[in-house]
Formats: structure tokens, sequence, C-alpha cells
């Protein structure tokens, strides 16, 4: 067979097999979603599964923005930003990122996973070295490859060893520390008092992505330079527009320089097609809502304790998470993939990740806080997993030890 094939029907068993056996919770479609609940198949169900952090896709304000911008522009602009595709709207919302960022200026990318990949590889290149955190997200890792620096990728949140590899680099080189601030699969936050002394120490740039610590981290949910209280230590931040932000795509905040530099030089913004009116009036929307109306980081906060609380707890492993995403790990790929049936069968979306996106044996169920859900939610969410992981012995029953490696149970209990 050819070999390109054989990669392509061993992926079909696969899936045909996890369908077969209902372990195939992916690409399901879902519609009605307020924040705390979706509609899936039918069924109304708690969504523990959603970057929606601040409970805003709905909101009025935002859905109001974008009907008026599609009003006044289309529905598209036809055009690369650089040419004929840039409109007034784009400007303001680029503005309203960098006002909220507390930087010069900012652009937009069509997508997140564009934003970094983009951006990394347009900053640095043969001559350079980027180090990457170990647990950095995709996007990051490719930009790193695909922009030909040496790539050197340090141990998770390890600043004795981030400062080991920069000391080893050619002092002449350019050199580009990038990181997450918060973990998308692990939940935690990355050390940036510790990350911004060693970048100026060894004169490297600082980049962040907070893509998941937008809305989260700070008082009034604007990342973790308000986190650590730390504002302009970061010399380059990217965020989404599609998490916090209910809409598409993302942005890089810095200097004024560094942006001009980007929009005529970074391939993917100058070689896309520009944000829809409809997606840039509701990432500006988004913007004003999250500064009139602060409380809902604070009821975020509030529910990622109480979550974080109640699933210790009940005995489950949530690692070092402290933010609203909150990792269950279940240890097999076939614990995880039973305690999601059982969930999900007693109404609670959540889903699971399976190695090689993480580690073998630390498989999980990722389940997502946002400000929509209320106490009771919580409460349901947490008996739902605790029943669910009681079930696949993913955690202790009463009065009995933890037993990992003992067969799974019947998962009908």
């Amino acid at each position: 067979m050819n070999p390109i094939a054989d990669k392509v029907a061993k992926l079909k068993a696969r899936i045909d097999w996890g369908r077969e056996m209902g372990f195939y919770f992916y690409l399901q479609p879902v519609k009605n979603i307020d924040g705390a609940r979706v509609v899936c198949d039918g069924r109304t169900m708690l969504l523990f599964a959603s970057y929606s952090y601040l409970g805003l896709i709905g909101h009025p304000k935002i859905n109001d923005a974008a009907k008026a911008a599609v009003d006044e522009y289309g529905t598209g602009t036809h055009g690369v930003r650089i040419l004929a595709g840039s409109l007034k709207l784009h400007r303001e919302t680029e503005e309203k990122i960098a006002a909220f960022n507390g930087t010069e200026d900012a652009m937009v990318f069509s997508s997140g996973y564009v934003t970094n990949l983009a951006t990394v590889s347009t900053l640095v290149g043969r001559d350079d070295v980027v180090f990457c955190d170990k647990l950095n997200h995709a996007s990051i890792v490719d930009g790193c490859i695909l922009s030909r620096a040496r790539f050197v990728r340090c141990r998770h949140n390890d600043m004795e060893d981030l400062e080991r590899c920069l000391a080893a680099a050619d002092p002449a080189a350019g050199k580009l520390v990038v990181a997450d601030a918060v973990f998308s699969m692990d939940g935690d936050i990355i050390n940036l008092p510790e990350m911004h002394r060693i970048c100026k120490k060894y004169r490297a740039l600082l980049m962040v992505d907070e893509a998941h610590s937008l809305g989260v981290l700070g008082k009034t949910g604007r990342g973790i330079e308000e986190h650590f209280g730390m504002q302009g230590s970061i010399d380059i931040k990217m965020g989404t527009l599609s998490k916090t932000v209910p809409s598409v795509g993302g942005y890089i905040a810095a200097d004024s320089d560094t942006i001009m530099y980007l929009k005529h030089t970074a391939r993917a913004f100058v070689f896309s097609a520009a944000l829809s009116p409809a997606q840039a009036a509701a990432a500006k929307a988004a913007f004003e809502v999250m500064e009139e109306e602060p409380w809902r980081v604070e009821r975020l906060r509030r529910n990622c304790r109480l979550f974080l609380d109640g699933l210790k707890a009940r005995g489950f492993d949530t690692l070092q998470s402290e933010t609203a995403i909150v990792p269950i790990i279940c240890g097999k790929d076939e614990r995880t993939l039973m305690m999601t049936k059982i969930a999900q069968g007693r109404g609670l979306f959540v889903l699971p990740v399976l190695s090689p996106a993480v580690p073998p044996g630390t498989s999980r169920i990722r389940a997502a806080v946002t400000s929509a859900h209320s106490d009771k939610d919580i409460e349901e969410a947490l008996g739902i997993l605790e029943h669910a992981g009681k079930a696949v012995r993913v955690i202790r029953r009463k009065g009995g030890a933890r037993r990992a490696e003992s067969p799974i149970p019947n998962p009908n209990i």
C-alpha cells in the first residue's frame, strides 16, 4: 500500500473502533451554547469543555456589534490587509487591543495558530536561537521549526534550565524566549518574574502566549503581567480572539516598531485575507465588555477555586493547575475514554486528551470552568465526575485504595 494511504487507513481503523465502542467523542456537533450548558444530540448537557472563560458567547453588546459591522461593511473585505483589505474597523480593533494590553500597538491575524506560527518564524532566523518551554502550544513549536533558527527546548517551567540554555548560547546571536502564560494541557502558570529576570540578564526578547490567561489572570483579566504586578515586562504579547473573546483570530501586542515590522514581513499576515468585519467588531466589543463588567473575572476566579478544591477533596489529581483549565488525570487512555463515556452519559460534556497529545500514562479529562457556571452547576459536575472516577477506579472508593492497574469494570454502574 502507498505509505500515505497506509497512514490514513490506520487512523480510520482507530476512529472506526472508537465509534463502534462508543469512545469517539470528537467533532460532536453542538448548539444552543449559553456558557454553562449545551445541546448535543438532542440532550441538554452541563458544559465543562468551553474556552468561553468569561461567558461572553451570546452577549448582546457583542452580537449587536457584529450585526452592525455586517450592515455597514458586508461579510468580507475581499483582500489582504496590506493591500485593499484594511478597514477602519480593523484599526479600531487593534487600537483597543493595544490599550487593553498596555502596549504601543497591536495587530490581528486570521487565527491564533497562525499568530504564533507567523510571529516566531518571522522574528528569528538561521543565525538566531529560540528557546521554547517543553509544554508550549503546538503553534509555538511549529513556528520555532519553521523559523530555521537554532531550536532549544527547555524543561517545563524550570528557570534554572532556561538560564543554563541561555548561558550556553552564542552571546552574539539573536535570542527569543517563548512560553505560554497558562499551559493549555496542565493549567499551570509560567514563572514570569524569574523568566523576565533571566531574559534581561542574557539580552533575550520575551514573548508570552496569553491564549488561556486573557480574562483569567489578573484582577481585571488583563493577563499574566497584571497577575504578577509586572506591567511592561513582556516584549511581545500574543493572544487569541476565540477563547475569552468570542470571535476568531489572534493578535500580537508590542511596541509600534515590532508591529510595523511584522505587518510588512510576516507571510501569514501579508498573504492572508483580512478578518471579516463581524469578527473584528465582535473582538473589539468583547474587550469593551471585559472593561465594563469586571465582576465576570472575579466570578471566574471563585468558580475555579470551588471546582479545583472539590476535585482535590474527592481524591483527583489535578497536577499544578490554579486556573480555569483543570486536568483530571486518569492515567491510561482506556480509563480516560471510559470515564468520559460515563460522564457524558450522565449529562456532563467533558472531553478526553490522550497520548501523544500528553505524555503516556498522563491521559486526562481536560475540564474548563467559566464564569457562567453557578454553584449548583459546579456541585453537579463534581458529583458526576466522582461517580465516574470511582467507576473506573481513577479515585478510591470509600474504605478502599485506588487500583490504577486493575481491570476496568463495567461502566454502566
